[in-house]
Parts: structure tokens; sequence; C-alpha cells
């Protein structure tokens, strides 16, 4: 039998014990092994294969549950992709295109979840009044505020027409004063200087909305046949997309998904948990921003928190972006193109319930209308937030987000109920295609410095103290893996020692391409529509 080994060594401590148990100064240790095991290689060999798998499996639960705690955002983002404006736009585009247009839905959703990737730090608004002219910083404050009640004009016009198909005897303009009251969920649920619980249970009521469009757009798809090579093939691009109407409906749900207020509020919602991450370390900091004229006091994420949080919030709203947004704008498109025709002059929302009501029975038209007032309440919610967040990093106005919601419904209201009453529910459909266009051109003078701040080292510069300090004048982190030893071999700039976070030449290129083709597109439909091509064919 073999007999216990004992080891006995006079060592210093290595530098994994020294990180993992933060020791400040080096002690001399004395370290004793006493093994009470037989030096049997194989029946060790054997044990430590028989706990791997209980170890992967640890590993990947404890990944889990860190990533749900990062859940949240993603559904917030998310509303802006199945709000009422999306339902008209898509439902036109099955109509008309059937399929063929699958590949717009695609390729926003694409542009806009890499473009979330590389927001970090000071948000969209913070960073234009921080860096840009006065004039500009105001000129790009106005143009959010206008596609913020853009944007609120469609919610009040689905809500409007939800209220109106699940009880007749509400008129569109009744519907349209109605949905004033979703004022009061803002006033009870939302407060955007809240602790981080109230943010979570407010994530999580959103989510509920969220969760209940899915799954009703489940029900309805299953509901229909669809020939699986007409869908493929529309998510590849065709000339269709690029063409006449065509091209004003491909604007159109570019417009209604990649929304300019999501940009802004994708921008600001990742900070949250990384504020959270750096209190309970106590290394909460707030720093002046130098290099500007408007010296601002803002949030200044450790490194740390940046490499503990980020990569998470990223796939969180990659993930709920692509599966939950993506599903329903293509369901939405699918079930238009399986069952309405080119001819058929019902492409609208009211069409689309009726539809479903003579052909599959009066519980699915139900599910679509409570689908879309369910899709209105909280895309209008959603607006809110952004226009609170917009407003007080362009402007530093802070008004209370019930006064805000107020104002802006109110304003919104006005339009809604003149189409209403001048135009009935053909105004309203052709309203939200409009309003979709509009934002869609938006696009081009919001997206533009969000490109050219995530691509410049001025911008993206990290400063690193001792144990992962605080960040310097850079505002944020591209996604992707950063070690210590590459922040430690980029330099000294004005915060010490720093790291370059700046988009590489590959992300840089396909951001300035995308830009492009969105800008292209929407000068190509301006230009047919002053022309009189594309407009109403």
């Amino acid at each position: 039998m073999d007999q216990p080994t004992i080891r006995i060594s006079l060592a210093e401590p290595t530098n994994s014990s020294l990180k993992s148990k933060q020791y400040i100064e080096k002690k001399s240790s004395i370290i004793i092994v006493v093994n009470n095991e037989p030096q049997d290689s194989s029946s060790s060999s054997s044990s430590s294969q028989q706990y791997l798998p209980l170890r992967y499996a640890q590993r990947v639960a404890g990944l889990l549950w860190k990533f749900a705690k990062f859940t949240g955002p993603g559904a917030i983002i998310s509303v802006a992709y199945i709000d009422p404006d999306n339902y008209q736009s898509d439902l036109t585009a099955g109509a008309k295109f059937e399929y063929k247009l699958l590949c717009a839905v695609a390729f926003s959703n694409l542009a806009l979840s890499t473009k979330l990737g590389c927001v970090t730090g000071m948000d969209l608004a913070q960073m234009n009044r921080a860096h840009l002219h006065p004039w500009l910083n105001i000129a790009l404050w106005i143009l959010a505020e206008g596609a913020i009640i853009c944007t609120d004009i469609g919610q009040v016009i689905g809500t409007a027409i939800a209220l109106n198909l699940l009880n007749p005897k509400i008129t569109l303009i009744a519907g349209c004063v109605i949905s004033v009251s979703d004022t009061l969920f803002i006033l009870l649920f939302y407060k955007p200087d809240g602790s981080i619980r109230r943010l979570r249970i407010f994530e999580m009521f959103i989510s509920v909305f969220v969760v209940a469009i899915f799954v009703m757009f489940c029900i309805e798809i299953s509901f229909i046949t669809a020939p699986a090579n007409e869908v493929f093939k529309g998510l590849l691009p065709s000339k269709t997309i690029f063409v006449g109407q065509g091209l004003f409906q491909s604007c159109a749900i570019l417009g209604g998904n990649i929304m300019p207020h999501t940009i802004y509020l994708g921008s600001g919602l990742v900070q949250a948990r990384m504020r959270e991450f750096d209190h309970k370390n106590e290394k909460y900091h707030e720093v002046r921003t130098s290099n500007a004229r408007f010296a601002i006091m803002l949030y200044r994420p450790t490194l740390s928190a940046i490499k503990s949080c980020m990569s998470y919030t990223i796939a969180e709203l990659c993930i709920t972006l692509f599966i939950v947004a993506n599903f329903v704008n293509s369901a939405i498109l699918i079930v238009a193109a399986a069952s309405l025709s080119e001819e058929n002059q019902n492409a609208d929302l009211p069409g689309m319930y009726q539809l479903f009501v003579d052909t599959i029975g009066q519980a699915a038209g139900t599910i679509f209308a409570v689908g879309l007032l369910f899709s209105g309440i909280s895309a209008g919610i959603v607006a809110t937030m952004a226009g609170q967040l917009i407003c007080e990093g362009a402007m530093d106005w802070r008004l209370s987000p019930f006064v805000r919601r107020l104002v802006t419904r109110c304003i919104s209201i006005v339009p809604a109920v003149v189409v209403a009453a001048a135009a009935g529910q053909r105004g309203l459909a052709k309203a939200l295609m409009v309003g979709n266009v509009v934002l869609s051109v938006s696009l081009i003078f919001v997206t533009a410095p969000l490109v050219w701040y995530t691509s410049a080292e001025r911008f993206m510069r990290v400063g690193v103290e001792d144990g992962d300090g605080v960040v310097g004048m850079g505002s944020g982190i591209v996604g992707g893996r950063l070690r210590d030893a590459d922040a430690r071999e980029d330099g000294r700039g004005d915060a010490g020692i720093t790291v370059s976070l700046a988009n590489g030449w590959l992300v840089t290129g396909v951001g300035w391409l995308l830009w492009f083709v969105v800008a292209g597109m929407n000068f190509a439909l301006l230009t047919f529509l002053g022309l009189g091509i594309g407009g109403d064919d």
C-alpha cells in the first residue's frame, strides 16, 4: 500500500493567487500538501474526466444566469420593430410584392444590431451636445423630436384602429383621444433615475407585451400555408426593392424598423447595468468632458465594468432583435403575402382583421387586434423613454416622463384626428406608410454621427488605471474582448495609460457602406416622388 506523501515548500505566492486574493505585497508562505490517495495516475485521470461534464454544466449555468440579468433592453428596443407602423408597411408590402421585400426586413435588422453594438458610453444625444457645433446639435435634436412625434402619430393611429376593431362602438376619433390614457402607464412604471430593481420591473412589464405579440403571431402564422421556396427567395435582394412602389415600400420598412429613436435609446439603455456594477465594486466615477463645447458631468464606466457587461448586453440585444423582432415582421409580411393578392384593396389593418375573421375565425381576428393594441401601447411608452433621453442629452432639459408623454401625445393626436375625420381608415393606412418613409429619410442624419463617433479614436479612447480604473475621454467599447495586455500597450494620453476602442477598418467600412445604401435609397425615393413616380402606383 502506498504511503501518504507530504510535500513542504517555501515559496512566494503565484501571480494567479495574487490576482485572485488581491494581495498588495508579496509574502512568503509554507505550503503543506498532504496526499492520502495512492499515486495512481489512471484513477486520478478517470476521476477528473468523471467530473468534467459537471464542471462544464456549472459553467454554462453560471453564464446563462449572468446573461439572464442582462435581459430587458433588447425587449424594449424590439418594441419599435413591432409597432403599428410596421404592421401597415409589412401588410402592404406582402400584399403587393408577396415575399420579395423580406430582404429589406433582414437588412434593416442586421443594420440596427450592428449600430447598437457600436454605440457605448455616452448616449448619442449627449455625444452630439458634447462634440458638435451648437447649431448642428440643435438641428439634430429638432429632427429627433420630429421623428418621435411622427412615430407617436403611428401609435395613436394603431391604438385607435385596434380599439375600433375590438369594439366597433368606439370610433376612430374616439380611439385617438382614448390613446392619451397610456400616459398613466408612464406615471406608474417608468422613472429614468429610479433604482435598477425598478428598471427591471419596468423591463419585465414591457417584455410581457413583447412576448404576447410574439405568441399571437406564432398562432397566426400556423393558420396559413406559405411556399417555403418563395419565402427563402424573398430573403435575397431583388430589383423589385429598388424600383417604383417597391422602393417606397422598402424605405417604409427601413424607417419602421431602424427608427431613429431606437438608435438613441440603444445607446442609453446599456449604462444602467454598468453603473450598478461600478457601484457594487465602489468604482463609480463621474468626470467632466474636456474636449467639448459644453462641459458635462457624466458617468464614466470603468474598464472592468465594460468587460463584464458589454458582451452580454450586445448579445441580449442581438438575440432579442433577431428572434422576436425579425420573426414578427417577417410573419406579418408572410401572412399578408399568403393571404392577400396584389389586386386586393384591403391591404390595411382593418382589411387584415376582416380577412382573419372570414377565413379562419373570429378568434384569429381578435388575436390580431389585441396584438395591434399591445404594440401601440408598448411602442408609445418606449418612444417616451427615447424622447426623455434625447431631450436631456441634447438640451439638458429635464421633464417628468408623465409631462413629456402628455405633451407628445397631445401633439400627435391632432394630425391623427384630422386624418381620421377627413379620410377614414384608408387615410390612416396611408398616413402610417408616409410616416415610416419620413423616419427612413431622417436616418441619414441620425446614423452619420454614430458611425463617425465610433470610428474616431479621439472619441473612443479609454483611460486605464491600476485595477482597471476610470474610463477617460473614451465613451465606450466596440464588441470583442479586451485583454489587460492590450490596454497597456497602446500608450499614454491625457488620461494616463489609454487604449483605443474605435471601430476597426472592417466595421467602419461596413458601417459607412450601410449608411450609403440607406442614403441612396432615400435620395432615390425622394427623386422618384418629385417626378411623380412610385408614390401611388
